[in-house]
């Protein structure tokens, strides 16, 4: 990708003015996307993102530099930029051998999505249109977007490190838009992999269709939802995004290593019912969320967050190790070379309990069943969140009956661990995208079904 030798001058004068460590990172990425609305094509945008980004580390300091430029004088000015702001009066600059890591495909790619013709990719988006406007007169929009990012990285570091690796993801959403009488709901679904095109060939294009026309249709038809503090059930899938915001941000070394979190300090306490286990794995095999290595070049993990209710682990890169005096465990991931990596999740979910799904609803009297999330905020600082909920029905002697929109969920991420009274056996996960410092990553988040025994249920009622 760089020759060596222009790699190795680059950290060498990155540690000219007396910088600890230094660190190179280089992409080069192909993008695409297709638009489709109404059954139109709308838009067709392909492009190439390449660059490098120079890290130098002074003691606990940082600092970053980036740059299109990849030529030898490119990487030396960025690389010289960095030495002068950690620029100190004990300067030694050490012989540099970068040493080839060869790594393990654990994602592997059967179809790459640029090698596949635009007008086959065409079809699928226009199967999805047809699934969705033909499940009801009332589907007055549709809207499809696919895209895919093949990306190849290399990372070097001043303790010799060198290593490449190839990424891509791919990503097809349908969303369905319901109208009626001055009023409108949207129904949506957009699975995501870290693989190339087979994992859309091996989607189900027109029931996904459906299935987002189906939630824009039902909410379009449901009553508001009542307000007040209740049970709650969340189902699998993306019902995990609140533990991904709520409590997910606060175990990252970003969060802890500052001193904003909930969570400072309580490793090895009980901070969760014993129901919960919850985890982080950057290793599942064509995961969304999913990477050979991270973005500081070291291997992805299975890191266990919380055991047992058990505070085990947080999420550790290199400058949150130093401050924790923590092990790293391959969660520093960026957006691009643009940004400095940070600590971030990758496939985030709780893990499968016990509990029987039948009986976790039938046992809750009267609450809310939360078939599918939306969007939220949260302060990491504090745990506060509130979530909107896409697709809700409220629960009745133990029994689902009536769908209701506008609800939102209300509370504090510490608190809503030890309210989590059963966990369900199957687990599915959902895709998405995280902001945070590094940028937009790719996150997975998943669960199984679970209860809360008590949370605040904001709606119109």
């Amino acid at each position: 990708m760089l020759p060596q030798e222009h790699v190795a001058r680059a950290l060498q004068k990155a540690l000219s003015t007396g910088g600890d460590f230094a660190e190179l990172y280089a992409e080069d990425a192909r993008t695409n996307s297709l638009t489709m609305i109404g059954g139109a094509l709308e838009d067709a945008v392909a492009g190439r993102d390449h660059g490098a980004g120079i890290r130098v580390f002074k003691g606990k300091d940082t600092v970053y530099v980036y740059t299109n430029d990849t030529s030898l004088e490119g990487l030396l000015s960025a690389a010289e930029q960095a030495a002068q702001a950690v620029a100190s009066d004990r300067v030694r600059v050490p012989d540099l051998v970068l040493a080839h890591r060869v790594l393990t495909e654990n994602h592997p790619v059967r179809e790459w999505p640029y090698n596949v013709a635009t007008p086959e990719k065409l079809d699928f988006l226009r199967a999805g249109h047809a699934a969705m406007k033909a499940y009801s007169p009332e589907i007055t929009q549709t809207q499809v977007l696919y895209s895919d990012v093949t990306q190849h990285v290399l990372i070097a570091n001043s303790q010799g490190l060198w290593v490449e690796d190839d990424r891509t993801r791919i990503r097809l959403h349908q969303y369905a838009v319901a109208s009626s009488n001055g009023q409108t709901q949207t129904g949506h679904v957009g699975p995501g992999f870290n693989a190339g095109f087979e994992s859309i060939r091996g989607l189900d294009v027109e029931a996904d269709g459906r299935n987002a026309a189906r939630q824009a249709v039902t909410m379009l038809h449901a009553d508001y939802c009542p307000a007040g503090r209740m049970p709650v059930a969340i189902e699998n899938g993306f019902g995990g995004v609140i533990f991904h915001e709520a409590c997910g941000h606060a175990l990252e070394a970003t969060s802890v290593g500052k001193g904003n979190s909930v969570f400072c300090g309580k490793l090895g306490q009980q901070i969760a019912d014993l129901r919960v286990t919850a985890v982080d794995d950057g290793t599942m095999p064509n995961a969304w969320g999913s990477r050979n290595i991270d973005d500081e070049g070291q291997p992805t993990r299975r890191n266990v967050l919380i055991e047992k209710g058990i505070l085990k682990s947080y999420l550790v890169d290199r400058l949150g190790a130093m401050r924790l005096k923590l092990e790293a465990n391959g969660c520093a991931r960026r957006q691009n070379y643009a940004f400095a990596p940070t600590s971030r999740m990758s496939n985030t979910f709780i893990a499968p309990g016990e509990d029987d799904d039948n009986e976790i609803i039938s046992t809750m009297g009267d609450g809310l069943y939360c078939a599918s999330m939306g969007g939220g905020s949260v302060n990491p600082l504090t745990g506060d969140f509130n979530f909107a909920v896409n697709e809700a029905y409220l629960v009745r002697d133990g029994k689902i009956t009536v769908p209701v929109r506008g609800a939102t969920l209300i509370g504090k991420g510490s608190e809503i661990l030890w309210k989590i009274d059963r966990v369900g056996k199957h687990m599915l996960t959902g895709q998405g995208m995280c902001g945070s410092l590094s940028g937009s990553i790719p996150a997975d988040v998943g669960q199984p079904l679970i209860r809360v025994s008590e949370i605040t249920v904001g709606g119109r009622k």
